[in-house]
């Protein structure tokens, strides 16, 4: 991808994000994707988009398991 379809990219994802139903983790791993091709090609990244992209990761986040699992080891 070059730059024009990044933009591209980001542009149609935040008009999805508009629309409340589309699925927040699809949102998620289609930010993920677009922000690590543009780091991949050594291109500026949003600071608001990395911003973003972290708060989904900590809720998406699989917890460690034994940490409030009821388990016993």
């Amino acid at each position: 991808m070059d730059e024009q379809e990044f933009e591209a990219a980001l542009s149609l994802l935040v008009g999805q994000m508009e629309n409340e139903d589309v699925d927040s983790h699809e949102i998620f791993m289609r930010l993920t994707a677009i922000l690590n091709g543009m780091k991949a090609l050594g291109m500026p990244l949003p600071a608001d988009l990395v911003a973003m992209q972290a708060e989904m990761a900590e809720e998406f986040a699989v917890p460690d398991e034994g940490e409030g699992s009821g388990t016993v080891a």
